[in-house]
């Protein structure tokens, strides 16, 4: 897409942000960026540490003149236009005179809510939650719908990214295959010593001269090597499958298997593996969502988290033309892959806001409940249990992540439904959790989600 409109826009239109949960990370590689977009300006953020907003603020280099922390309705509307406002409460945030909140907590509970106060104010809603998204999305944005509002995902992560490369693709009539990304980390090799890293910062390097032997993509067996290989580094990761949840859900692809594919691969082999295994890959259908693990050497860039798509080739002509540019094709010459190694967080994600505040780019009505992560048990969890979404990967103890068809989901709990409950069952090892074990009455976010099951 050309930008050259939205930064040349002369209507007068100014997206005026309000962030939640803004203070680390996503949040604040936002706010850093928000000064120097064209046509925006920050108005509100609010967490329950006022304080922290403050000091985030300031760090960044915002006027702290400007700054004022308000703890109702009338205090917000005393302040001057171009205040920035703190508050604690989300509740008050779409009361602040916003044009947009972008949700960052990764609290389903706090964030749909959020959401759906800001639309029913007239607020535009760009959800950076991913949790939320896949328990809730589908009746998000037929709410957005409803009140005449873009209820939308956001630049900077992988879903929206990826799914930009899905519309590009779809839009020039291509076949697409398989649409997926990378995992967060890579393993990187180095050939001279022979040593094996992987980037997630707490693994220690290994000695794998070994790796040798499958550092050369010769087939499907080749996977098989490099596998047994770094196995004590792999894992099923939450954040992998959510994000793959919520591209399921737009697009009506499914996933690829249960605990998606996992390929420790090179972008340059991409095209050999996520195809039919009829054809050399390892995909037993098309039309699916799926994740590898980037290899490279201690020389070659990362994929950093991008996003994929492999699409048939059908004018072999057109597809020769272009192999001789370089582009990542299979050894048959039936597949290519296309994608963008990158996702900026929020830096990117201003362009998700001045799309839709200024074009009203970004609702996807035909959303719906194609697929469900649910958590199985690793081992025998008794009655009692109380399960609790931590950590940077928002896992849970004792549960692997699993993205099941709607249709052979059962009665599957969302695994992000499951924060805070306490299983009323034994779960036996290998089980996923279900609705009947655990209790989700009285969660406003259980409701959206069965309300998002009967959408047809």
């Amino acid at each position: 897409m050309d930008y050259t409109n939205l930064y040349n826009d002369n209507s007068g239109k100014v997206s005026k942000v309000g962030v939640i949960g803004a203070t680390r990370g996503y949040g604040y590689t936002l706010l850093a960026q928000i000064p120097y977009v064209a046509h925006m300006k920050l108005r509100v953020i609010c967490s329950r540490h006022t304080d922290e907003c403050y000091d985030v603020l300031k760090e960044i280099g915002y006027d702290t003149s400007k700054i004022v922390i308000c703890a109702s309705e009338e205090e917000i509307a005393a302040t001057a236009e171009d205040a920035i406002i703190i508050v604690a409460d989300y509740r008050l945030v779409a009361k602040c005179g916003i044009t947009a909140m972008v949700e960052c907590t990764g609290n389903t509970a706090i964030s749909s809510d959020a959401a759906i106060i800001c639309m029913q104010n007239g607020v535009n809603v760009y959800m950076c939650s991913k949790e939320t998204d896949s328990v809730c999305g589908a009746m998000l944005n037929q709410i957005a719908k409803e009140n005449g509002v873009i209820y939308a995902l956001v630049n900077g992560d992988q879903p929206r990214n990826l799914l930009d490369l899905y519309s590009w693709a779809k839009i020039l009539g291509l076949e697409i295959v398989c649409a997926g990304k990378s995992s967060e980390y890579d393993f990187v090799w180095d050939r001279e010593t022979g040593e094996m890293s992987y980037t997630d910062g707490t693994s220690e390097p290994t000695m794998m001269p070994e790796f040798l032997n499958c550092w050369r993509y010769e087939g499907v067996e080749t996977l098989a090597e490099r596998r047994k290989l770094v196995e004590k580094y792999t894992s099923v990761i939450s954040a992998d499958l959510c994000e793959m949840n919520l591209v399921s859900n737009v697009t009506g692809f499914v996933p690829s298997q249960p605990f998606l594919s996992y390929p420790v691969a090179k972008p340059s082999e991409l095209a050999n593996i996520f195809i039919p295994k009829e054809d050399g890959g390892i995909l037993d259908k098309t039309g699916v969502v799926d994740v590898f693990y980037n290899l490279r050497g201690t020389d070659e860039a990362s994929f950093c988290g991008g996003e994929f798509v492999v699409v048939k080739c059908k004018d072999a002509k057109m597809w020769e033309i272009l192999a001789g540019k370089g582009h990542v094709m299979s050894k048959n010459n039936k597949y290519c892959c296309i994608y963008y190694p990158y996702h900026f967080m929020g830096m990117e994600t201003p362009i998700s806001l001045l799309v839709g505040d200024l074009m009203g780019v970004g609702l996807h009505t035909e959303t719906r409940q194609v697929s469900i992560m649910a958590g199985v048990a690793e081992k025998d969890l008794p009655a009692g249990t109380k399960l609790e979404v931590h950590g940077h990967h928002h896992s849970i103890d004792g549960l692997v992540p699993e993205l099941l068809e709607k249709d052979n989901a059962a009665t599957a709990a969302p695994f992000y439904l499951l924060n805070g409950a306490v299983l009323k069952n034994d779960v036996k090892a290998g089980n996923p959790v279900t609705t009947d074990d655990v209790d989700l009455s009285g969660l406003a976010t259980y409701e959206l989600f069965k309300k998002g099951l009967e959408l047809k």
